[in-house]
């Protein structure tokens, strides 16, 4: 198979042909709405699983990675398949690419050396610190969802819970006020649009920088840099003992972020840590939902949550993809691969991978966490940051629900977000009862 040719196997082309199967469309915002496409993905991990995947928003299309195995190389080979050129679907000039350029966006050397400025504040020591106010917070939500509970007959637990969750220990975390949460929810919510094919008002807060020179292509990036320059420069002139503080003021041999750099990991902060641990216990609330034993089984032996936690963020995926872009003309599964094309690493369908997990369509507290899940970019340079935060908040949640008898029902259909990079799910009705 040559490059952006078919496979000669006519029954895997059949397979793969978007024309005879438009559900094989992976990158469309649209199919997301119904969920994660585990049919269509199943067969490109079995049929060709290297995927010339023809798209409009790109150089003609990209190569869709779908195994686990695949998208590890991938993932750990950052000389042949840089981050360095964008890591969503759609071109960027280099004018876009610099102005963008984050934690995600830089290999080697630059990527390095970001990490060491900011990695101190998100240690595990640190997570231990953070434990006690985030059980405070998390109290506090459960204890107004069941009295909203109480009064309506039913709740969102989206509105309720996993939203104002995450966001609330971060701003905690930073150091601000309470009141800035739904602002900062609001943004998040923005920047998930910009991974839709709706339109935005570009000059939507204030914004009169060129959409392409803006994360996510959305204005609201433009008012998440005002706000983290505003609170960069407070904290340089007063600071304290807040992450902000911290991230200001981290110094490795003389080196710190500068200003552009602050702004840059303050949007990624907010956006990934809100978004994806949102998404996260969204999806891991409704997996409990439609499979009510699993909680039993927690509610049985308490020393699975940990299990559990990994189980919930395998089955959410909460980033369906990242894009990598060939540095040379190299080789993957067979499949030649031409310097400069995109190469799309699926979590989506990684994380389902039959060779990796056994039953993987199946939610299973009890499932070993070995092998790991790839979401969070489990593998090479990129794994997450903030995934130990992520991984407190949702070991918190579990541990209450079990201690406090909480049990939980659907009470409507599930709203999901129309993205074809976050998993989100916007709405998500429900009954719930503390024993």
């Amino acid at each position: 198979m040559t490059t952006r040719e078919q496979p000669d196997d006519p029954t895997a082309a059949t397979a793969i042909d978007r024309e005879a199967d438009p559900a094989i469309d992976i990158a469309d915002a649209g199919v997301y709405e119904q969920g994660i496409p585990h049919e269509a993905f199943a067969r490109l991990r079995h049929h060709d699983p290297v995927h010339w995947h023809p798209w409009d928003n790109s150089r003609g299309g990209f190569w869709a990675v779908t195994t686990k195995d695949d998208l590890t190389t991938v993932t750990r080979d950052w000389n042949t398949f840089t981050s360095e050129q964008h890591v969503n679907l759609w071109e960027l000039t280099a004018e876009a690419q610099h102005a963008r350029r984050s934690l995600i966006e830089t290999d080697g050397m630059p990527h390095t050396r970001l990490r060491r400025l900011v990695t101190q504040p998100f240690t595990l020591r640190r997570m231990a610190e953070y434990e006690d106010a985030t059980r405070a917070i998390l109290d506090e939500l459960l204890d107004e969802m069941l009295d909203e509970m109480g009064r309506a007959g039913e709740v969102d637990v989206v509105r309720l819970l996993s939203e104002p969750y995450p966001i609330r220990v971060i701003v905690s975390i930073l150091g601000i006020p309470r009141s800035d949460g739904d602002f900062l929810v609001h943004l998040s919510n923005q920047l998930v649009e910009g991974t839709s094919d709706r339109e935005v008002d570009p000059g939507a807060y204030g914004n009169t920088t060129p959409l392409e020179l803006l994360p996510f292509n959305s204005p609201a990036a433009h008012a998440l840099f005002e706000f983290g320059r505003r609170l960069g420069a407070e904290r340089r002139a007063n600071p304290g003992d807040d992450l902000v503080s911290k991230l200001i003021t981290a110094e490795v041999d003389g080196d710190q972020l500068t200003d552009a750099e602050f702004v840059n990991f303050f949007q990624l902060l907010v956006f990934a840590g809100n978004e994806t641990t949102r998404t996260a216990i969204s999806n891991g609330l409704l997996a409990f939902m439609q499979h009510p034993e699993q909680l039993d089984v927690l509610r049985e032996d308490p020393s699975l949550i940990p299990n559990a936690v990994e189980e919930v963020i395998r089955w959410a995926t909460p980033v369906l993809h990242m894009r990598r872009t060939a540095t040379v003309d190299t080789e993957l599964h067979g499949v030649p691969i031409a310097a400069g094309d995109w190469v799309v690493i699926w979590y989506a369908s990684a994380n389902f991978d039959e060779a990796a997990f056994e039953a993987p369509l199946t939610f299973d507290v009890r499932r070993p966490v070995k092998p790991e899940h790839v979401a969070f970019g489990a593998f090479g340079p990129h794994h997450c940051l903030g995934a130990p935060l992520a991984r407190l908040e949702i070991r918190l949640l579990l541990e209450q629900l079990v201690a406090r008898g909480i049990t939980l029902e659907q009470a409507g259909p599930v709203q999901r977000v129309r993205s074809n990079f976050v998993n989100g799910i916007a709405s998500l009705p429900a009954r719930l009862e503390q024993r």
